[in-house]
């Protein structure tokens, strides 16, 4: 179907585009990426799911919509295999057969986890919707995860990066950078269906 969509796409969009990069991704063994951690865990779902990843009526001509952003990570598979799994699991914040969560609230380095989780100055936290996708080519020694994160308010994922690669506190980065590297990263909105027809029929 993605695929179909696609095609269908850029046919439409004809010599007004051009495709810059390409990248198909895949779901791996249990939802996990390929440094062999499971993605998505604190996805929100049912009731949270909208009320995380969609404008509200805070921002009413946007309502519905959604901040996208999306970055492509390349992963250096050989520098993380020389690190021993107890301290894999210290850098994602969870083990990493079982999925279990790690308390590091005391550990002077935050994990990934910790880091990626915004909370106001109330402690009320902010979740985006996550779908990631891992991707390789095994030939050409290219494995990575495509980063796309749905969020109500890009405030929130602004956060979550400036945590992730400034640290909390200043210096204490997302240690899974040490084998991550960002090649691309992309803000985009996407709207409504009625929006999109508002836009039409005002042209």
């Amino acid at each position: 179907m993605c695929f179909e969509f696609e095609r269908i796409l850029l046919d439409r969009l004809g010599p007004g585009v051009t495709v810059i990069d390409e990248v198909t991704g895949f779901r791996y063994f249990d939802a996990r990426d390929l440094l062999g951690f499971v993605d998505g865990t604190a996805n929100p779902t049912g009731l949270d799911l909208p009320a995380s990843a969609r404008v509200g009526d805070e921002d009413a001509d946007f309502a519905g919509g959604s901040y996208v952003v999306v970055q492509k990570y390349l992963h250096d598979m050989q520098a993380w295999a020389r690190i021993p799994t107890p301290e894999q699991e210290a850098i994602i914040g969870r083990t990493k057969i079982d999925n279990i969560e790690i308390d590091d609230d005391d550990a002077p380095r935050k994990s990934h986890k910790s880091l990626a989780t915004i909370e106001d100055a109330d402690g009320n936290e902010y979740d985006i919707l996550r779908d990631n996708m891992p991707f390789g080519r095994p030939g050409q020694n290219e494995f990575g995860t495509y980063f796309i994160g749905y969020s109500r308010y890009l405030w929130v994922t602004e956060k979550m990066l400036q945590r992730m690669y400034i640290g909390e506190p200043p210096g204490a980065y997302d240690r899974l950078l040490d084998v991550s590297t960002p090649h691309t990263g992309t803000t985009f909105f996407a709207p409504t269906r009625p929006m999109l027809q508002t836009l039409v029929q005002a042209n």
